[in-house]
């Protein structure tokens, strides 16, 4: 990172040494900036004004704490940096005055724009650039959250260029059409703004990132001994972008089978990264080095976690594990220990693919587009169906332990498969088991043609099919209607299963490669329904 020497705080220091005339009343310098609400940005506008009178300094348009602190943090930066501060009657207003504004990200745009007011830069040129950055009391520039769905806002809105924090660049490098001017002190941007002072534009290198080999980090499928039922059920959860649920005695394996799972989807495309970036910049989970998420996301929060930390929430809403996830994989190792209100907030991601936030203040909509993938044991003890230890729950012990997932909850996962334990001489064989190249290879395969299939569609595989589409693409046959129905009855299932083994069964048949959904399809999409059954 590039820090302000002693040359660059002299240099501030002789700019300012003949105090400037304060403007004259009534003119007011407006300096362009951002903010994001959701996982959305809108513009922000600072307006400045200096008039005679007792020195004092104002923020008004609903700013929180951390910017009404702003005005010590800015003045001292100023300062500090060598330049003088107006001793005015100043007013700052953040437009528009209804939105509540956060963060100190507007540290930087009302010290330019103080600056400007002062006559200490050229406020016509400080006009032509949108600001954002948080202030040091030595003046350095310090990197902010929501970079990204800023610079898209301002793209949106024809904004030529952008001055960021050096610590923000790579991350605002990567939209194209708009110039990014790289700052680490507030004296740079003076400089940058009197013209004394070069900053070239910044530009991201994204081939780069998605070049690198990311495949290493992900362990390898061939690690899982003696499970290739359920390596064939990961298969078409992964090749549709099914919601799956593994029973199963503990130590069998359900935890090292989901850490794999990311290896076997398919490479996101750049527009799945930048959205998924949006979400980690709004979060404030980026650096330098990790500016662009390139990989699938892989999250798996502990069971004691909170509604607001699982789907997002706060007094200020912030993205949740289920955001975070967002094109990638959601892990829930012990779903019933989850509590139960906290997974019942679920339901609507998992159907809608987005969190919707209510406050007093308005919605925030945040995208949610993940693979549930849960674990759980069979019985509160775990040992349940296990074949060398004795299980030790009643039947009413037992069920009330797989009633704390409920029904609503169960039908949104496609998937459920019971994980059975390997035997220790399976675990020792050398024997060749299935690994993550062959699976990802199949999963690629049944994504082109789900690919072609919707091509010009806002949807991107089949557990992601409306009503109308799961008509079109999955016709049965008289038997195989016979068939479903004849499950429907004798399982009770709910309408929802009904859609859910529906979109199933088309993904089972992609990777079979046929065009139609045959009765073989069915009865594999029906048979992933094991509590269904449990429960009938």
């Amino acid at each position: 990172m590039i820090f302000a020497t002693q040359e660059t705080v002299r240099d501030g220091a002789q700019q300012a040494a003949e105090r400037p005339k304060p403007r004259a009343n009534g003119t007011i310098v407006k300096i362009k900036s951002a903010a994001f609400q959701g996982i959305e940005a809108v513009p922000i506008e600072v307006e400045v004004d200096g008039t005679r009178g007792l020195a004092s300094l104002q923020i008004v348009g609903l700013p929180d704490k951390a910017v009404n602190e702003a005005k010590e943090r800015v003045r001292t930066a100023i300062e500090n940096s060598g330049y003088d501060f107006p001793v005015q009657r100043l007013t700052i207003n953040l437009a528009p005055a209804d939105l509540r504004k956060e963060g100190a990200s507007f540290d930087l745009p009302i010290a330019v724009g103080l600056l400007a007011v002062s006559n200490q830069i050229d406020a016509d040129v400080a006009s032509r650039y949108a600001v954002l950055g948080e202030l040091a009391l030595d003046g350095r520039v310090r990197a902010v959250a929501g970079v990204l769905p800023m610079v898209f806002e301002l793209l949106r809105r024809r904004y030529k260029g952008i001055i960021v924090p050096e610590g923000n660049a790579i991350e605002a490098g990567v939209v194209d059409g708009i110039e990014i001017y790289p700052v680490s002190h507030l004296s740079e941007v003076v400089g940058f703004l009197n013209g004394s002072y070069a900053i070239e534009p910044y530009r991201t290198d994204v081939a780069s990132y998605f070049a690198s080999d990311k495949t290493p980090q992900v362990p390898d499928f061939s690690d899982v001994k003696g499970q290739e039922s359920v390596k064939r059920a990961i298969v078409i959860a992964a090749a549709g972008g099914h919601n799956l649920l593994m029973v199963g005695n503990p130590g069998v394996g359900k935890s090292m089978i989901a850490q794999r799972i990311p290896g076997i989807l398919p490479d996101l495309t750049i527009q799945e990264a930048l959205a998924t970036t949006k979400v980690y910049s709004i979060a404030g989970k980026l650096s330098r080095e990790q500016p662009l998420v390139t990989t699938r996301p892989f999250r798996s929060p502990h069971h004691t976690i909170s509604d607001a930390g699982l789907v997002g929430g706060g007094t200020t809403p912030r993205p949740g594990e289920v955001s975070l996830g967002h094109n990638g994989v959601l892990f829930l190792d012990e779903l019933p220990e989850f509590n139960r209100k906290t997974l019942e907030v679920m339901r609507q991601p998992l159907e809608d693919g987005v969190v919707t936030i209510s406050r007093a203040t308005g919605a925030v909509t945040f995208p949610a587009q993940v693979m549930l993938v849960a674990a759980m044991n069979p019985c509160p003890c775990g040992y349940l169906g296990h074949p060398h230890r004795r299980c030790l729950d009643t039947p009413r012990q037992i069920a009330a332990y797989r009633n704390r997932i409920s029904g609503p909850l169960l039908d949104r996962i496609d998937i459920h498969i019971e994980v059975a334990a390997v035997d220790y001489r399976q675990l020792g064989s050398n024997d060749r088991t299935t690994d993550t190249a062959t699976m990802a290879r199949q999963v690629a395969q049944a994504r082109a043609i789900q690919q072609k299939r919707f091509a010009g569609m806002a949807v991107s595989c089949n557990a992601r099919m409306s009503d109308r589409m799961l008509q079109k693409f999955v016709e049965l046959d008289a038997e195989s209607r016979r068939l479903l129905e004849h499950a429907m009855e004798t399982l009770s299932m709910s309408p929802r299963a009904y859609t859910r083994i529906k979109k199933l069964s088309r993904t089972i048949a992609d990777l079979a490669g046929s065009e139609r959904v045959t009765t073989e399809h069915l009865l594999e999409a029906i048979g992933y329904r094991a509590l269904d059954r449990a429960n009938a």
